[in-house]
């Protein structure tokens, strides 16, 4: 099940006993878990003896399947959630797919999964909680990036009153990334920058958290490593890495690459500057610039090299070190 499917069974009211939602943006994980609670939960008080959460790290599935069985305390319904639920270990399995065929109708059971499970590229097979629920129990919550994700960011925004221009929110995912519960938190930060009563967030509001420096670092680090200039690249590196995670520096990296990667790949198939500049909403003179850059097969090798260095950095790797001998190999096109 898509997330769209999943937002047309609460707003029916249509709940399943048993829900998998996953997915690696914890934001949109909230705002699922928020609607569910919101739909089961009309007083918010209710929720309070209606509701039991467990982390996945710290129990098991039996014991999930415990107080999955709990009624309860004073009728109605009763909500058991199971945060990081891909912690749980595989051992109960069984005893949680025999629940799915027949749970307790008047639990819902949500297991929520802040990674994707199905298999990938840095997942060999379907997680077991996949393999073990129904398929109608399983809601796939999308990682949004780039033009999706900056819509998001303004719609998100606005449902709690805050106007966002599209400019402020690209400049946003240019600096904090593409983690919906950080875009979030500093859009609110920029709210308050302009004022206590402020609700418009545009380039200002977001220049006074950034900083004018960081941000001008920032886009000279992604113009040296463009440029193949690693004196500058690892310069203007050191100094970012003063002030900010190199997590959030890597995935900058990433996102230029796979701008640029994509710019590519269309020219090679033929498409025009300006074409190009209409699909991805991009200034002509950037596409020009990138048109004319590494092939689209370089540009592809070079953004899986970033992948490789997040799993190492995952992995308990040098975060510095990586990110060094990165931005080294980028500038040096390999």
């Amino acid at each position: 099940m898509d997330s769209t499917g999943f937002l047309r069974l609460v707003e029916r009211g249509e709940l399943p006993p048993v829900l998998l939602l996953h997915g690696p943006d914890a934001q949109l994980l909230d705002d699922a878990l928020a609607l569910v609670t919101r739909g089961l939960f009309p007083d918010p008080s209710s929720a309070a003896f209606g509701r039991e959460v467990l982390d996945g790290s710290q129990t098991d599935a039996e014991a999930v399947v415990t107080s999955a069985m709990t009624l309860p305390l004073m009728g109605g319904v009763r909500l058991v959630v199971v945060r990081h639920a891909q912690a749980l270990g595989p051992r109960n399995a069984a005893a949680l797919g025999a629940y799915a065929r027949d749970p307790n109708p008047a639990t819902r059971l949500v297991l929520l999964g802040d990674e994707g499970l199905r298999a990938s590229r840095d997942r060999r097979a379907d997680h077991w909680l996949v393999q073990t629920l129904p398929a109608a129990a399983i809601v796939d919550l999308p990682a949004r990036q780039g033009r999706e994700l900056t819509r998001w960011l303004c719609e998100r925004a606005a449902a709690e009153g805050l106007h966002v221009s599209e400019e402020a929110a690209k400049l946003l995912l240019e600096w904090a990334g593409e983690d919906g519960a950080v875009l979030l938190g500093e859009v609110r930060k920029a709210a308050l920058a302009g004022g206590a009563d402020n609700r418009s967030v545009g380039v200002n509001e977001v220049g006074a958290i950034v900083g004018e420096h960081r941000l001008a670092d920032i886009f000279e680090l992604t113009r040296a490593v463009q440029r193949r200039d690693l004196g500058l690249a690892l310069k203007t590196l050191e100094r970012l890495l003063a002030t900010e995670e190199p997590m959030r520096m890597l995935g900058l990296l990433a996102r230029d690459l796979r701008v640029a990667w994509t710019v590519r790949a269309l020219v090679e198939r033929g498409q025009s500057t300006a074409e190009i500049a209409r699909a991805l909403r991009l200034p002509p003179a950037v596409v020009d610039t990138w048109s004319r850059g590494d092939p689209a097969a370089l540009l592809a090798e070079k953004l899986t090299r970033c992948w490789d260095v997040e799993q190492r950095v995952k992995s308990s790797g040098a975060p510095r070190a990586e990110l060094t001998l990165l931005v080294a190999d980028l500038c040096a096109g390999r």
